[in-house]
């Protein structure tokens, strides 16, 4: 039995019917290295041998009796691969687009609580003789680098799939009793005021830490409430809509080297000059600047794939006011740089303590009333979207002997905020997944393509600056 932390329980607190808390990956693989030849039963084989390597696939969520405590993670006595992994053909042409379509439907609805919060769907027919696999799992169980770390369980280096230790036949840990459950729930509240009298110095040096920072010359994090409302910035609905594209990271390096900024900064001004693009051919881009919150982990190298959330987050200006795009990426990695600062002056675990408050019932009540009422629309909007830039592999991943064309990461959507874009390097590329609701942004597609648009324009300036 494992007490979920305040920051991972959160995730399920924060869910109501529109607002989905899993993440999703979608992933294209070329079979023509696989030994024999592709067969789902393959793909079936190869998950199983690898779960003992991968402990949040066999296990549930238990609740606490009187809601006293997080839930806890408890062996699942019934676990069933064959429910857990699904099989599906893609209608023709089996393109990435129907690939996103697959994903968005995938992705719209939630999962049994009932059972380990995960899925896994092989998706057969895609174009170039490939398949995909799309993966959902609660982000309870997981945050983006601890999803990188479970996917080097799953996935190899070399086309010949390797044997790792099997482990001995597994037998499910005996399921707690309320009574103990209800024990250690009074123990933890009891355990509170201590907690606080913890937590409380620590927040207000770090309020002290945040005054110093703040007062420091030059532009920093925007704050919060400060967004420009867009279409896209309104009531969640239960429907997803995805897109995919990947771009060239040496290019993106090359940006960043040529005007001295980061990667990071380098996908925030893409995507901000994409963003402006898109709104600007609806006719609503602000005259504010669009406001991403981008999430920051704080995993130890010590973490595996079982580790639990360890994220924070920063507010960033995307500074979409300013058409120029090199000024644009100037002022944003020098935003950037400040805000770091600030960042870090308020604390990377101030989240997580204070997310160990929150009351299970009263948390999730709150939620399901500002969602059926609307109130997302009713005062200033916090941020516009949310932007998670995580570095990936730069070699070749294979699964089962398949090579791994494409990997597009997808986030989770918030009340307010209808519109998520992951961002993670593979090989010699960064592949971005673009995920929001089908009614507030139909035209995703067309923000994706934009990336491109948005990207050329650095490039054109940055290879005017290299050449003598």
């Amino acid at each position: 039995m494992e007490r979920l932390t305040g920051l991972d329980a959160s995730f399920l607190y924060f869910e109501t019917p529109t607002q989905h808390q899993h993440v999703c990956a979608t992933v294209v693989l070329d079979p023509s290295a696989m030994p024999g030849g592709y067969s789902f039963d393959k793909i079936k084989d190869r998950i199983s041998e690898r779960l003992h390597l991968v402990p949040p696939f066999r296990r549930r969520l238990a609740r606490v009796p009187l809601n006293l405590d997080n839930p806890v993670w408890v062996d699942d006595e019934n676990f069933d691969l064959d429910y857990h992994m699904r099989r599906i053909g893609c209608p023709a042409p089996g393109s990435e687009e129907v690939l996103a379509e697959l994903t968005g439907d995938i992705a719209g609805r939630k999962l049994d609580r009932t059972r380990p919060l995960w899925e896994l769907y092989v998706v057969e027919g895609l174009e170039h003789g490939h398949f995909g696999m799309i993966f959902k799992m609660h982000h309870c169980t997981i945050d983006g680098v601890s999803g990188a770390n479970l996917l080097v369980h799953l996935l190899d280096l070399e086309p010949e799939p390797s044997q790792p230790p099997r482990a001995d036949d597994w037998h499910p840990h005996r399921h707690p009793s309320e009574l103990r459950m209800l024990a250690q729930g009074v123990l933890q509240r009891l355990r509170r005021p201590m907690t606080i009298a913890k937590v409380i110095p620590q927040t207000i040096g770090s309020v002290a830490g945040l005054a110093r920072a703040v007062r420091q010359p030059g532009p920093g994090m925007p704050a919060p409430l400060t967004a420009p409302r867009t279409s896209f910035n309104t009531t969640l609905t239960p429907h997803r809509k995805v897109a995919f594209t990947r771009v060239s990271l040496d290019e993106v390096k090359h940006i960043k080297n040529t005007f001295g900024t980061t990667v990071n900064d380098v996908v925030l001004a893409v995507t901000s000059g994409a963003l402006r693009r898109y709104l600007d051919a609806r006719g609503e881009l602000p005259e504010k600047s669009l406001i991403a919150v981008c999430p920051i982990s704080v995993h130890s190298e010590e973490d595996d794939a079982s580790s639990p959330n360890r994220v924070s987050a920063m507010f960033n200006s995307l500074y979409s006011t300013i058409e120029d795009p090199v000024e644009r990426l100037q002022r944003i990695s020098e935003a950037t740089k400040k805000a770091k600062k600030e960042h870090r002056a308020i604390g990377a675990k101030m989240l997580q303590n204070w997310a160990e408050f929150a009351a299970p019932t009263t948390f999730s009540l709150a939620v399901r009333l500002y969602s059926s009422l609307k109130l997302a629309e009713k005062h200033p909007v916090v941020h516009n979207l949310v932007i998670s830039n995580v570095p990936g592999p730069p070699v070749s991943l294979y699964f089962a002997g398949a090579r791994t064309v494409a990997f597009y990461p997808l986030g989770p959507v918030f009340e307010g905020a209808t519109l998520n874009i992951t961002v993670v390097s593979y090989q010699d590329q960064l592949q971005w997944g673009f995920i929001s609701c089908r009614e507030t942004m139909p035209g995703l597609w067309d923000l994706a393509g934009a990336v491109h648009e948005s990207l050329a324009e650095l490039r054109k300036v940055a290879e005017a600056v290299a050449t003598p």
